[in-house]
């Protein structure tokens, strides 16, 4: 009995040191997804920019494929908005749905990158 309460506890201790690492680790997959959609959708207002020099940015619309993050499955981690839009300048935010230690990403028409709260930008966007 001695021997099975010790195998418990090497489980029990084990098990402490393993799932914050993984969910550490669900997070930054989580949030390689976010920036994935933020730059794939400042490719598209590039394209767009180019496309419509007269009017640059204004009036653009995210396509729905580009308003969650993941792309792809449910349920969606991150929620994409365009804010700031003008006909020169745009930012693309980020905005988890569930916690996480960078809050909000975003990256705007300059490639400037940033989080809300929490970590450093290198390591929120790396």
């Amino acid at each position: 009995m001695v021997e099975l309460m010790i195998v418990v506890a090497i489980i029990g201790i084990l098990a402490a040191i393993a799932y914050p690492s993984y969910q550490d680790s669900v997070r930054k997959s989580r949030r390689a997804d976010a920036r994935a959609v933020l730059l794939e959708a400042a490719q598209l207002m590039e394209r767009r920019y180019t496309e419509n020099l007269t009017t640059g940015y204004a009036g653009v619309a995210l396509p729905t494929a580009l308003q969650a993050a993941p792309k792809d499955g449910n349920p969606k981690y991150y929620n994409v908005t365009l804010t700031n839009l003008a006909q020169n300048t745009f930012t693309l935010n980020a905005a988890p749905t569930v916690s996480d230690p960078c809050g909000t990403l975003t990256l705007t028409n300059a490639g400037v990158k940033g989080q809300a709260t929490g970590k450093t930008v290198d390591e929120c966007w790396r």
